[in-house]
């Protein structure tokens, strides 16, 4: 089983945890604490190094895992998870549990991610059209991520999934070239 499999199975099993009807967590919730231990383990080598290493025992890894717990006030299920992780020698993976997780949870709540691309920062009316925009083309509520590429020149560029709707106008020139070719 690939590493991105084992992902997508602890985090299927955390999103049918915490979106069942009587959690104690919501599905925000339980990311953002786990994003805050993950924020922790990465800001720290020695910690990330005592918890992935086979040379220390699970009983002092979830012994250290429970305080950090304590400090940072993780709910029940999140430390029960990280305990998991634990017991499965899966802790280096985390960061790609949790991505997988925000994916699956937003794929149950009917969202779809959008990457979007543009030549600029974009302002929030910009954003909020575009979210619209994206959301009809789409049929589905959209969770936008934003990055500037000064490349594009003019525009932006949206992918959700493996779709790409392009609106730069590097785009735009390269279509126009296609039908320039096309006609001569």
């Amino acid at each position: 089983m690939t590493l991105s499999a084992v992902a997508t199975r602890y985090a299927s099993a955390l999103a049918d945890v915490v979106t069942a009807g009587a959690s104690a967590l919501g599905p925000q919730d339980a990311a953002a604490e786990l994003r805050s231990f993950e924020s922790l383990l990465l800001s720290s080598p020695e910690l990330h190094n005592a918890l992935t290493t086979p040379a220390v025992p699970g009983s002092r890894k979830k012994a250290v895992v429970g305080r950090l717990a304590d400090l940072l006030k993780l709910s029940r299920i999140a430390r029960n998870f990280l305990f998991v992780l634990i017991d499965h020698r899966r802790i280096a993976s985390l960061s790609e549990i949790i991505q997988s997780f925000e994916e699956i949870v937003d794929e149950r709540l009917g969202f779809a991610r959008a990457e979007v691309t543009s030549a600029r920062e974009l302002s929030e009316p910009q954003r909020t059209s575009l979210n619209a925009q994206l959301e009809q083309l789409t049929g589905k509520r959209i969770r936008m991520r934003f990055r500037v590429d000064e490349s594009l020149i003019g525009g932006a560029v949206a992918r959700i999934g493996s779709t790409v709707y392009d609106g730069s106008l590097r785009g735009q020139l390269a279509s126009l070239e296609t039908r320039l070719r096309a006609e001569a």
